[in-house]
């Protein structure tokens, strides 16, 4: 405190505090929301009818369909670090240094996602023409059914992808010296791994989005296969998707109300219900099942996206990185859950095989119907509370303190931000 001319001691200002910023819908956060959609929707559809495609369509052995699978999954695994170093060592243009990227990958990505739904006139080679487009897809992120679908998701790309380009523009950070290149992935890598609130949530969610995925890959082969449920499908996969979008908003609303921890067992409410609809495979049972199902899929989609941020704020606390380091954070939680879901789809597909799964057969044996019951129930109640288990163990990273998740915050946003065009 120091004292006035007049000798009397003037009273210490204090400074504002940091004021939240309005929530408010912008243009550019609107465009950069419908520039995704094209990989959800592609996501969502492979996910849920690409197995189904290969093994009854193509008529491909459960054999390959497990290596165009593992396959795909791994390139798509190894593809995000790779074009992460790339992106990073390439020249700032004037529409930033992601976008040129985008534009560039984008009709390779739409071609190639159209050909992984075409069914080529050849049947020797149909197993290596769908791994190749499919790790093609991955890397770049009746049949004339699934043409004509596959063609309306694959004119999504350009559309969307023009929108989010128009209407979003990278800005550096002003903060940072020009001549900084960041950390590379190896070094950040190395550092990450050894975080261990981050290790514990990369570990539990491998088991968790790994029984995601095997419960939506295998939900259409179960109803056409397994149960008397085939002309359901449609509404089945429907009501998993509206359900999943419209239970997202309750979702952010539960994780703001009892936090993350708490709400991740909400995860779980999946499980008995999926061991109902494989002892009870019945209409009524598989709706209900559905619309639960995808209220737990939105939190398993949503809860390490909304966790990752405060795990790379205690490792900021922690180590003082400078910028670059939440890239490697989220690549690397990337790159470690595709893998678990290529390890995943691939046992899960050749134990069909092993099974005796007939490929184009009307009626499968009892051991694929056992097998198919197994794989929807079984295996991910397991690889569910097996990830929760390792979630819930230990105490999760520390809360910065209000200052620091300010500073935090503010560097998050200027390292990689957004500004309207």
């Amino acid at each position: 405190m120091e004292a006035a001319p007049g000798g009397s001691p003037a009273p210490a200002v204090e400074a504002p505090a940091p004021q939240p910023e309005a929530q408010t819908l912008e243009p550019r956060s609107v465009c950069y929301g419908i520039g995704g959609v094209p990989s959800q929707v592609a996501s969502s559809a492979t996910a849920f009818y690409l197995q189904l495609f290969l093994l009854d369509v193509a008529q491909i052995p459960a054999a390959q369909v497990s290596l165009v699978l593992f396959g795909g999954r791994v390139s798509g695994a190894a593809a995000d670090p790779v074009a992460g170093f790339f992106i990073s060592r390439s020249r700032r243009t004037g529409s930033g240094r992601l976008m040129p990227w985008v534009l560039g990958c984008m009709p390779f990505t739409a071609l190639a996602y159209f050909f992984l739904w075409y069914l080529p006139p050849f049947t020797n080679l149909r197993g290596l023409w769908y791994m190749t487009f499919y790790c093609l897809f991955q890397a770049l992120s009746t049949t004339c059914l699934y043409s004509i679908a596959a063609a309306a998701v694959a004119v999504t790309y350009p559309v969307c992808g023009g929108l989010l380009c128009l209407g979003v523009k990278e800005r550096p950070d002003p903060s940072a010296p020009a001549s900084s290149q960041g950390m590379s992935f190896l070094a950040g890598l190395g550092l990450t791994v050894r975080h261990p609130p981050y290790l514990k949530l990369v570990i539990s969610f491998l088991f968790i989005s790994a029984a995601v995925q095997v419960e939506q890959s295998y939900l259409v082969l179960f109803c056409t296969h397994a149960s008397q449920l085939h002309d359901h499908v449609q509404s089945l996969v429907l009501t998993i998707l509206v359900s999943a979008v419209l239970s997202t908003p309750l979702w952010e609303w539960v994780l703001q109300r009892f936090g993350k921890r708490m709400s991740a067992f909400g995860i779980c409410v999946m499980v008995p219900f999926a061991i109902l609809l494989a002892a009870v495979p019945t209409a009524p049972v598989a709706y209900v099942v559905a619309f639960v199902s995808g209220v737990s899929i939105a939190l398993s989609l949503l809860l390490p996206w909304s966790m990752l941020p405060d795990v790379v704020d205690d490792f900021q606390l922690q180590h003082h990185h400078g910028p670059g380091i939440e890239t490697i954070f989220y690549s690397s939680y990337v790159f470690f859950t595709k893998l678990s879901g290529a390890g995943a789809l691939g046992i899960s597909t050749l134990s069909l095989e092993f099974a005796g799964y007939e490929a184009g057969a009307c009626k499968q044996a009892e051991q694929v119907v056992v097998t198919l019951k197994v794989l929807i129930g079984a295996v991910p109640t397991c690889m569910i509370l097996t990830g929760l288990c390792i979630l819930m163990v230990g105490p999760g990273p520390k809360v910065p303190s209000q200052d620091s998740s300010h500073q935090l915050s503010l560097r998050r946003r200027t390292s990689y931000s957004l500004a309207a065009s």
